[in-house]
């Protein structure tokens, strides 16, 4: 379930598709990483496309439309994303070496094209002032049912302190996610559970989330870790919350008293 990549490729690095490599996940996925004057061109019959700057500046072209955006930090900045709708051609200019995250899924709906700005993102503060503040992170959301109904696809982004938890307390959804992770530091690495397995999380690694498990993150010390999380709305059955572990909800009560506080 767990994904090394190591150090990307110039050019596609794919980590799923619909058709083929974890397909349970239903999604298209790849990171590209493309030199300066390097250019892309996306365009679907019957998919929607997402596309987020994850690094660098380009010149992203769609509907007539066209935008330069740059992101120096995806620990410090909140996203660029363009989100289109199927039979959208959309076409990406690198004006200089620059790391891009492509989204896909299948969708026959026609929605208007919405280029989201860092200032359309929500970006919220989970887990501060409980638990010890083990598990504060920030939690940023571009698109879901909430903003997007028409979409069959959710993307948002965390940023997990070094040493604190996120993805917390363990929760699941019918629904299958993927991980895609980087952090502040090469060498940078962390701890995930998928239902009962254990994984270590590195720099580029990316985590195929099967619906209905359990899947808590950590970071190690010193270590700063963000994740691009994607998940793939169900027929009749969109994402629209997380389901918490019974086992852990009394963490929920408002009143609740960590070790060693009595």
């Amino acid at each position: 379930m767990i994904h090394n990549i190591g150090e990307l490729k110039y050019g596609l690095n794919l980590l799923c598709e619909v058709n083929g490599k974890n397909k349970e996940m239903l999604m298209d996925i790849s990171i590209v990483k493309l030199d300066k004057d390097s250019h892309e061109s996306y365009y679907q019959q019957h998919k929607e496309i997402a596309i987020l700057l994850l690094d660098g500046k380009i010149k992203i072209k769609w509907s007539a439309r066209e935008e330069v955006i740059e992101r120096r930090s995806v620990f410090d900045e909140n996203p660029w994303c363009l989100h289109v709708p199927k039979e959208t051609e959309v076409t990406v200019e690198f004006l200089e070496a620059s790391e891009i995250l492509v989204q896909c899924t299948e969708n026959e709906n026609s929605f208007a094209a919405k280029l989201y700005s860092p200032a359309d993102c929500q970006s919220d503060i989970f887990g501060e002032g409980v638990w010890n503040d083990v598990a504060r992170r920030v939690v940023r959301t571009v698109f879901d049912y909430r903003n997007a109904p028409y979409s069959n696809m959710v993307m948002g982004e965390v940023i997990t302190y070094p040493g604190k938890w996120s993805s917390y307390p363990p929760h699941h959804h019918p629904q299958p996610e993927v991980y895609y992770y980087k952090f502040n530091k090469p060498q940078g690495f962390g701890l995930c559970l998928v239902g009962e397995d254990a994984y270590k999380i590195q720099d580029n690694s990316f985590l195929a989330i099967p619906g209905g498990l359990v899947h808590p993150q950590t970071s190690a010390p010193g270590y700063a870790m963000y994740y691009c999380w994607m998940i793939r709305h169900l027929e009749n059955n969109p994402w629209t919350d997380r389901i918490d572990d019974e086992k852990h909800t009394w963490l929920l009560d408002k009143n609740v008293k960590i070790w060693p506080d009595k």
